[in-house]
């Protein structure tokens, strides 16, 4: 059993659980062992769910920055960025479903060292928002409102969304990308 091992386990449960939940015997009935076998590894739950929000920050942040980095136009950019994120949430869905609902769980201390990624990984998208304003692509009164908005639309779907569906993840982030860069007023 490793450390990654337990990760994946703790997301699962803390998934289908909640974290509140979940308990440690939870985490190690999944991975077949004893408890005590599971603080050999981590020390709390606590820990266990700061490892999965770093670990799920850290894998979309390196996705997105990718795709952030390249030299388009930023309508491009930003639909290629809600194509690549809301892929990597549908193929994470345990680890990312754990970064969008689980975060109020951490304690305050540990919250404080969250925030900081999740405010680089909302850079990326301030930044090529902003981009498409410098532009004079985008017309928006308040990137930052904008980002909370495209992200909620976003992070939302993993509430609902089922592979397999009426429509792939690539065509809601389509029509996600048409309806934020095109609005719903008839041209």
């Amino acid at each position: 059993m490793t450390r990654e091992d337990i990760l994946d386990a703790a997301a699962q449960v803390f998934r289908q659980k909640g974290f509140h939940g979940a308990s440690m015997a939870d985490i190690a009935k999944a991975l077949e062992v004893q408890k005590p076998s599971l603080y050999h590894h981590v020390k709390s739950k606590q820990e266990i769910l700061l490892a999965l929000l770093d670990r799920a920050l850290g894998m979309l942040t390196d996705h997105i920055a990718v795709i952030a980095a390249q030299a388009i136009p930023a309508d491009q950019k930003l639909r290629q960025m809600i194509r690549g994120y809301l892929s990597a949430l549908s193929e994470n869905a345990d680890l990312t479903s754990v970064l969008l609902f689980e975060h109020r769980s951490l304690d305050k201390k540990t919250h404080t060292r969250h925030v900081p990624h999740r405010d680089s990984f909302e850079a990326l998208w301030r930044d090529a928002l902003n981009e498409g304003v410098r532009t004079k692509i985008f017309q928006l009164k308040d990137v930052n409102l904008t980002v909370r908005a495209l992200m909620g639309v976003m992070n939302w779907t993993l509430t609902w969304y089922q592979p397999g569906g009426d429509k792939s993840i690539e065509q809601i982030a389509d029509d996600y990308a048409e309806f934020m860069l095109k609005g719903m007023l008839k041209s």
